[in-house]
């Protein structure tokens, strides 16, 4: 159905053939779809992953449970129930749908693939030839750059605006290879800028806990700065796109585009807040067992300068000569 959606090759055609049944909670299930693209990255990527946890644990190596989970159930499940399932059917007929959208593939999805640590996976189940490419990557001029975290917030913040403010929007409308390439830069830029703040895999771009907090704290205003702005407009994104949809077999049902757009900023609002006070959270408590880690080791550190004072005390007092008896008279 999504490609029946994305495969018209005009304005009028889309309008007219297309029809969609309403959308309900049902359709959400109903209106999947075998999208190629999605299907074998999200087969790959978990297959890889999962591959990984299996030769760590045939050597006898533990893995996190919860590193597994986040990474093939949360991010590459989510990833492929955006682009594959009723969301992906209905994002280009409701603007409020692409949102939904929008946020899980650039906020959710970075944000789980990253607590996989899918990296030092990689690393420690490797054989020594694409270990040291992997590694060569890691330390590169190319990795450096792109995980510097001013440049990656900058491509975070920028790109929403890019994409709803320019004629980038109305192409994903109309052509399925763009669509799909916003869908991947999406999961790209969020990974670029939320991997090295979660911290787990050796990253060239990670920096201290008070400033992933600090980076975390500045992206909630723009999410909601540009949710605001959308909610304000009078002019839609798209263009007369989801006017047009309701001229055909869906106007029956399609809201008010205008009324639509302004749910769609409140969702960005909305959610952008939501999910970046929980990956708060979640920084928090990694800065807390970090804390608590550190301390610990400063424990043991004083503990064993202390029990080498005494020992060092010890051993020079059994080495001094006893007091000598006077010499008889």
């Amino acid at each position: 159905m999504w490609e029946r959606l994305q495969s018209a090759s005009s304005l009028a055609q889309s309008a007219t053939d297309v029809a969609l049944p309403r959308l309900t909670p049902s359709t959400f299930f109903t209106e999947w779809s075998l999208a190629p693209l999605p299907l074998i990255l999200t087969v790959w990527g978990a297959g890889f992953y999962l591959v990984g946890v299996a030769v760590l644990h045939r050597r006898g190596d533990r893995w996190p449970l919860g590193r597994t989970l986040s990474f093939v159930v949360v991010g590459m499940g989510a990833f492929y129930l955006a682009t594959s399932s009723g969301l992906a059917a209905y994002d280009s007929a409701l603007l409020s749908v692409h949102m939904v959208q929008h946020m899980v593939l650039s906020m959710i999805v970075p944000l789980a693939l990253a607590l996989g640590a899918p990296i030092t996976l990689a690393l420690r189940t490797l054989s020594a030839q694409p270990r040291r490419v992997l590694l060569a990557v890691l330390h590169s001029r190319v990795a450096k750059v792109l995980s510097f975290p001013p440049l990656a917030f900058g491509l975070y913040v920028v790109s929403p605006w890019a994409l709803y403010y320019s004629g980038w929007y109305r192409a994903s409308l109309e052509s399925v290879y763009v669509h799909e390439m916003m869908h991947v830069h999406l999961v790209a830029v969020g990974a670029l800028f939320f991997w090295p703040l979660v911290g787990v895999d050796p990253l060239p771009g990670r920096v201290g806990y008070p400033f992933r907090v600090l980076m975390t704290m500045m992206t909630l205003p723009f999410h909601a700065f540009l949710g605001v702005t959308i909610m304000g407009q009078t002019s839609l994104i798209g263009g007369d796109w989801y006017p047009s949809l309701r001229q055909g077999p869906m106007g029956s049902w399609l809201p008010d585009p205008l009324d639509d757009q302004h749910l769609a900023g409140g969702i960005l609002w909305g959610s952008g807040d939501l999910i970046g006070l929980s990956f708060f959270g979640v920084l928090f408590v990694q800065w807390v067992r970090s804390s608590m880690r550190e301390a610990k080791r400063e424990d043991r550190r004083l503990d064993l300068l202390e029990a080498r004072e005494r020992a060092t005390a010890a051993r020079e007092a059994s080495a001094s000569p006893g007091d000598v008896p006077p010499a008889p008279e």
